[in-house]
């Protein structure tokens, strides 16, 4: 077995940041090689970039755009969570924002009131990025931010050799995936990948059904928040929380002791055929095996109607221009830069995307994961893809990993844990000043 993964803590707020130092770094301006006939030959831009991921994306277009365009780019990085949200609001508050901020997009975003500090560019980026994601890095219908990454999903990974083995085919329906997964745990296999022992992936087959929660009932995440509608009384709401029950039966019987990191190898060496995951763990993968991570493939978790099977996708971080900056001109072409193919093809070529970009047009490189080409075709061309529902309520419980993690393990049913869930998302409602 080879060493282990690094455990991929999840982004975008989802359950726990991933460790990070911060600091501030001069992305590109050390070895620059723009000549002095670049259209901003010697003007600088700032950046804050507040994530732990990783800087290499970021480093290359900012590299890129510095022998294309002459523009000196300063990225200060500062770590996510409690800690970056902390010297986001100060800066803010204080007027010693940088140039641009790379930060959550989604509920976290509205938090800012982002008519105060961020430029509006609705009329020049709107219509070349996703719908979905115009709508997460905007307010009130005023789009804000651009894509600073790719996005991810939580959807299913599975062994393209084992289904090709078994002669089965991609399910679009839970039915049918449990009737896949028959087959599997006939013949001898680990059909269901569980690695309880990190709890947060306990949740992420609930987080991601979101999408077959919303085209069962379109109005559930408005209703949700009102708090007209809860997990434990609603039908489609109720079914998230089933499927992790459902998974029991299928999953390694050491699923409760199996760690993140455990999975990873797992996965590798075609010890289980599928893994329900966030797709960021594609990286992870590949940073041990390398192009052995294209034996998987992709698909959503499946809801009740196979014409409309899509994909719950987390969008990424947000950049976002303040509106005080006092280089408006060089900081909008930083920005167009980094949306076109050159600036996407730069940041791909240092780290391979985990999910489909959120730019209309942009064909994916051939060395991209093959899951992701999936992901793709199957749910971004199709638009067959909605936000998970963190984008749009601030309502999350503290203890959703737990709970889920609970159920797993098989001391709790599916309503109990639902029951529960709604409990813990009250604490949030009612200091959030809400009706619940």
């Amino acid at each position: 077995m080879k060493r282990k993964a690094v455990s991929a803590l999840l982004c975008m707020s989802m359950v726990v940041g991933m460790l990070a130092g911060c600091g501030s770094t001069d992305a590109g301006s050390a070895g620059s090689t723009a000549s002095a006939d670049t259209p901003y030959s010697g003007q600088k831009v700032s950046i804050m970039w507040v994530s732990n991921s990783s800087m290499d994306g970021i480093n290359a277009v900012v590299d890129a755009a510095e022998k294309e365009l002459g523009i000196e780019v300063d990225v200060e990085q500062v770590p996510g969570g409690e800690d970056g949200d902390n010297v986001v609001k100060t800066r803010l508050a204080s007027g010693d924002m940088t140039d641009l901020l790379s930060y959550n997009c989604g509920s976290l975003l509205a938090s800012l009131n982002p008519s105060e500090y961020f430029a509006d560019i609705t009329s020049d980026y709107a219509d070349k990025l996703d719908e979905n994601f115009v709508e997460a890095a905007g307010v009130d219908g005023t789009l804000y931010g651009i894509p600073a990454s790719a996005s991810q999903a939580g959807a299913v990974l599975y062994n393209l050799d084992m289904y090709e083995k078994y002669n089965l085919e991609i399910p679009k329906t839970w039915d049918e995936f449990l009737a896949n997964c028959d087959v599997l745990r006939e013949a001898g296999e680990t059909a269901v990948l569980g690695t309880d022992g990190d709890s947060w992936t306990s949740q992420v087959p609930y987080l991601g059904d979101q999408y077959n929660v919303q085209a069962a009932d379109a109005n559930f995440a408005e209703d949700f928040e009102a708090g007209k509608t809860k997990y434990a009384t609603s039908e489609a709401g109720l079914e998230s929380f089933q499927k992790i029950e459902d998974l029991i039966p299928y999953m390694n019987e050491d699923h409760m002791a199996t760690t993140y990191d455990d999975g990873c190898d797992i996965m590798m060496e075609d010890g289980a055929a599928h893994w329900i995951i966030l797709t960021s763990a594609l990286s992870n993968m590949y940073e041990l095996y390398e192009d052995d991570v294209n034996k998987l493939g992709c698909f959503a978790v499946p809801g009740r109607d196979a014409e409309n099977c899509g994909l719950t996708v987390w969008e990424p971080n947000a950049i976002y221009m303040n509106k005080d900056t006092d280089n408006s001109d060089a900081v909008k072409a930083f920005m167009d830069f980094y949306v076109s193919d050159a600036g996407l093809d730069a940041f791909t070529g240092a780290e391979l995307p985990n999910g489909p970009y959120c730019i209309k047009g942009y064909e994916l490189p051939e060395e991209c994961y093959t899951a992701v080409k999936q992901m793709q075709a199957d749910y971004f061309d199709t638009g067959l893809n909605s936000v998970a529902l963190e984008f749009q309520t601030a309502v999350k419980g503290s203890n959703c990993a737990a709970i889920c993690q609970e159920l797993a393990s098989g001391q709790t049913t599916a309503a109990e844990a639902a029951a529960k869930y709604d409990e813990d998302c009250k604490k949030q409602a009612v200091q959030l000043g809400l009706n619940w």
